[in-house]
C-alpha cells in the first residue's frame, strides 16, 4: 500500500471518526410568559433549565434543543399563559396559577392555609408530591390541553408592604389592600378592609396613585420591582409561602416529543422547582436588606396580632376541600395529606385548617 492510499484511507477513518453515529435532530421550543425577563423565574428558567436540559441531552446526543423565548407581554400577558400554551401559541409555559382559580382550583391549596410555612423548598416540595399521588391536579391542565411538568414556589413568603405605617392589624382596618388571587381572602376578617385584585407588575401603580394603601407581596418581588419607593412600610406578618408558577407543556407538542426529550424535560422541571425555591430562600433576607437600604423600614406583627388575625378569617380551607369535594376530587384527602407533609418537615401552623 502506497503512502497516498494510507492518507486517503487514514482521512476517510477521521472523517468517520468525527461524525456522530446517529445525526442530531433538532427541536424547536417556544417558550412564553407574560412577565419580563427581569423576574427571577423567568430569569431561573433561562438561566437554570434550558441550559440543564441542553447539558442532559448532550450526553446522549441525538437531540439539540432550539429554544425560543418570548417574555414580557411579546406574545402573551401574565394572565394569558394558560390560554396561550393551551391554544399553542408556546409550546412551554411558565403559568401564574393564582389567576386561574377557577380553572385550576386544587392549585389553591398552599394559598388556602396561609400561616403555616414560610419556606418555599418545603411548600414547593409537598405541593409538587400532592400533585403526583393524587389526580386532581394533573387533571385540570389535561383539561386546558396542557401536560403539567412541575410546580414552582418564587416566594419565602407574603408581607404586607404600605404607603403608611402599619405596625399591628388593626391598623389594616378601612385599608384598600392589593393582592393576585387568593391571597385577598386573608383581609375578610379584618374590618372594613378592601381587597383589589391586581398583578405584581400592576402594584406599583397602584400603590403611586393611591388606588390602594397597601399590597400583598414578598421581599424579592419588592426589591426587583422598586416597591419601596411607593410603599416605604413592610409589615412582615408571615402570611406564608404560596405555589403561583407551575411549568406546563402544550399537549399536542408533547406527544410528537421523543420519549428521551419528555424524560429529561420532566427531570429538569422537579429540579427547578427545587432550585427555584432554593434561591427564593437564599435571597429573602438580602431582598429585606435591600428594601431598607432603598428607604424602607419593617415592622414585625406580634405573635397575638399572627393568630388573631388567623382566626379571624374564615375556614377557606375547608370552603376550598369542601368544593372539590362536591366536583368528585378528594379535597378534604388532599388537604390532610398537605399538612402532614409540612408537618413532617417541621411547619405546623398558628391554625389547624384541616379542622372546621
Amino acid at each position: 500500500m502506497n503512502w497516498t492510499r494510507r492518507s486517503l484511507m487514514g482521512a476517510a477513518l477521521a472523517t468517520m471518526t468525527a461524525m456522530p453515529a446517529v445525526a442530531q435532530e433538532t427541536i424547536s421550543a417556544v417558550v412564553i410568559d407574560g412577565y419580563p425577563d427581569r423576574s427571577l423565574w423567568v430569569r431561573e428558567f433561562s438561566d437554570f433549565f434550558i441550559p440543564e436540559v441542553d447539558r442532559r441531552l448532550a450526553e446522549a446526543g441525538n437531540y439539540v434543543m432550539d429554544w425560543q423565548q418570548n417574555y414580557g407581554g411579546s406574545i402573551v400577558k401574565p394572565r394569558g399563559v394558560l390560554e396561550g400554551v393551551q391554544l399553542g401559541l408556546g409550546d412551554i409555559g411558565i403559568v401564574t396559577t393564582i389567576f386561574h382559580s377557577s380553572k385550576l382550583p386544587s392549585q389553591g391549596l398552599a394559598a388556602v392555609t396561609p400561616f403555616v410555612s414560610s419556606d418555599a423548598r418545603a411548600v414547593a416540595k409537598a405541593i409538587d408530591e400532592i400533585a403526583r399521588e393524587f389526580p386532581a391536579m394533573q387533571n385540570e391542565f389535561a383539561a386546558q390541553n396542557q401536560v403539567y411538568l412541575a410546580t414552582g414556589v418564587v416566594l419565602d413568603s407574603y408581607q404586607v408592604f404600605s404607603t403608611k405605617e402599619v405596625a399591628t392589624v388593626a391598623d389594616l382596618e378601612g385599608l384598600k389592600v392589593a393582592g393576585a388571587g387568593m391571597n385577598l381572602r386573608y383581609l375578610e376578617g379584618i374590618k372594613d378592609a378592601a381587597g383589589v385584585r391586581g398583578g405584581l407588575t400592576d402594584f406599583y401603580n397602584m400603590l403611586q396613585t393611591g388606588l390602594v394603601d397597601a399590597a400583598m407581596l414578598w421581599p424579592e418581588a419588592a426589591a426587583t420591582f422598586k416597591i419601596s419607593e411607593v410603599a416605604p412600610y413592610m409589615l412582615r406578618a408571615n402570611l406564608g409561602a404560596v405555589n403561583s408558577k407551575t411549568v406546563t407543556v402544550n399537549a399536542d407538542y408533547w406527544a410528537k416529543l421523543p420519549d428521551e426529550v419528555k424524560a429529561v424535560l420532566q427531570a429538569v422541571a422537579i429540579d427547578y422547582r427545587d432550585h427555584l425555591a432554593g434561591i427564593a430562600m437564599d435571597i429573602a433576607a438580602e431582598s429585606e436588606a435591600a428594601y431598607v437600604a432603598s428607604g424602607g423600614t419593617i415592622i414585625d406583627v406580634s405573635d397575638e396580632d399572627r393568630t388573631a388575625w388567623a382566626n379571624a378569617i374564615p375556614n377557606i380551607a375547608q370552603e376550598w376541600a369542601t368544593s372539590l369535594n362536591e366536583g368528585g376530587e378528594p379535597g378534604s384527602e388532599m388537604l390532610a395529606a398537605y399538612l402532614a407533609k409540612l408537618e413532617a418537615e417541621g411547619f405546623v401552623g398558628v391554625r389547624d385548617w384541616s379542622q372546621p
